[in-house]
């Protein structure tokens, strides 16, 4: 028995519809289940799970249940209306028995000690948010995505006026004296410190650090856009200054997805007035990846480079005559295993693609080409958690890739960390069992820290077991998927 259903003015954010759904389908009778908001992908979503959606906006909440009898349905949409009771109501609590505050501003005015405000709330909301705590004399890390780039641009140039920094928008991690905001591995501390126009790139670039022993001081996220012609680098040339004024940081590193070329340019020449020695790690056509970067880091800290691990599968070649075909929560990952992989395969489809003519369009439909999907891309996290929170969009979508018969090699990274998914193997290793059963050989380039909640070791151990190839570098990972597609690992 289906059930579904489009409701307007009842908005919640996308990580508490998740775990609705997640109540939902464990609900006895409930063969599957998704509450959403009704964007353009979870309608895609709610199509491949058999439902006909009519015309929809995304302010609507998308309700689609698929149950066994019509006693399933009525206790499963009863469920629903608690949860949405539930989560309509305000926290209680917080800053002692006085009223939770109604702004940044008023937030910062109550915690003397505060220097940094995490902004979280949709992009359409994000900029005024922002511009509260800038006001406030607070750094702001705007972890926020789907903020508009005019906004970008005016609220950084408002921050330098403050003497304050603009991590963000889309400042997917930092870390500041030791602490982690957003998504952030466990890292050691010590004298390196990251300027990054990059999330995972930044995640991966410390772990693979860390495994070699060498610490993290900060790690200041600038946005993905900062390096873009449009942004021109303000927040990067303002981190820059920081940690050069920082007695804890005697390296500096500048990671990015390939920049604007002019941006770059302006980088590399304010990096040469600096009295602290900065290497880039601007990824790009026959630049150094990021494994290739983490060894240079290591070797300037004086440091003995040891190469990533890596576990063998149990595939050994890819399908016949199919694609290859990456599904990443990571957008640095994703280009960095695309510019690994048109060295060999030429183009390379994607939705963010390193060529306009390679792009594919919202509905994902990736025919015959060989293909890399960005699932973490604004775009696509509309309405909905970002992958490294909720891995059903991504689960769904490889099992798809598994049936479709010009997949021959899947390529997909799992991120741990803080703030990411408790047990990432465990939501994968079903559908990784189900493409080794396949003859479809899966390649996982794996970023995590032996310190991380996940536990680093366990979790390679089980997405082995269960038949994936595991590399903790992510450019190895790509090129062992090229491997496979061309007729066997190496």
């Amino acid at each position: 028995m289906r059930h579904l259903e489009l409701r307007t003015g009842a908005y919640v954010d996308s990580v508490s519809l998740m775990q609705v759904s997640r109540r939902l389908s464990a609900l006895d009778g409930v063969r599957s289940a998704m509450v959403a908001m009704a964007t353009d992908l979870n309608v895609v979503l709610a199509a491949g799970m058999g439902f006909d959606v009519p015309d929809a906006s995304p302010t609507e909440m998308l309700v689609a249940v698929d149950a066994t009898d019509e006693a399933a349905l009525a206790e499963a949409l009863a469920d629903l209306a608690a949860a949405l009771l539930a989560s309509s109501r305000p926290d209680e609590g917080g800053f002692g028995s006085a009223p939770a505050p109604l702004t940044v501003r008023a937030a910062a005015a109550r915690v003397d000690a505060a220097t940094v405000a995490l902004v979280s709330t949709p992009g359409e909301w994000a900029f005024a948010d922002a511009v509260d705590a800038v006001d406030a004399g607070l750094h702001a890390m705007v972890f926020s995505d789907n903020v508009p780039v005019e906004q970008e641009v005016a609220l950084k140039d408002r921050a330098a006026a403050a003497g304050v920094l603009v991590m963000g928008p889309d400042c997917g991690t930092a870390l500041i004296g030791g602490v982690g905001l957003g998504f952030a591995n466990v890292v050691r501390p010590g004298p390196v410190g990251l300027v990054a126009a990059s999330g995972t790139g930044a995640q991966h670039l410390m772990s693979l650090l860390d495994a070699n022993d060498v610490g993290i001081s900060h790690c200041l996220g600038v946005g993905g856009r900062d390096l873009s012609t449009l942004v021109g680098g303000r927040s990067t040339l303002q981190a820059l200054d920081l940690l050069d004024l920082d007695d804890a940081t005697s390296l500096i590193v500048v990671v990015s997805k390939p920049p604007a070329p002019e941006v770059a340019a302006a980088v590399r020449a304010h990096a040469d007035r600096l009295r602290t020695p900065v290497l880039l790690a601007l990824l790009g056509p026959g630049q150094p990846d990021l494994t290739e970067t983490a060894a240079a880091v290591v070797a300037a800290a004086g440091g003995t480079w040891t190469a990533p691990e890596h576990w063998p599968g149990s595939v050994e070649r890819g399908r016949p005559g199919g694609a290859l075909r990456g599904l990443f929560a990571g957008g640095t990952l994703c280009e960095e295993a695309m510019l690994v992989a048109t060295e060999r395969l030429g183009p390379v489809y994607s939705n963010i693609p390193l060529d306009p003519r390679w792009a594919v369009g919202v509905d994902l439909s990736l025919h015959d080409h060989h293909a890399l999907l960005d699932l973490g891309d604004d775009r696509l996290t509309r309405g909905r958690p970002h992958p490294m929170i909720d891995p059903s969009t991504r689960v769904g979508l490889l099992r798809a890739q598994i049936a479709d018969p010009h997949t021959s090699v899947l390529l997909l990274d799992v991120v741990l960390g803080l703030g990411a998914e408790p047990d990432p193997a465990g939501e994968l290793e079903p559908v990784v069992r189900v493409a080794t059963a396949e003859r479809v050989p899966v390649v996982v380039g794996l970023v995590g820290t032996r310190d991380d909640p996940q536990g680093l070791r366990s979790q390679a151990a089980r997405l082995v077991d269960a038949g994936a190839w595991v590399h903790l570098s992510n450019a190895a990972a790509a090129r062992c998927a090229l491997d496979l597609l061309a007729g066997g690992a190496r």
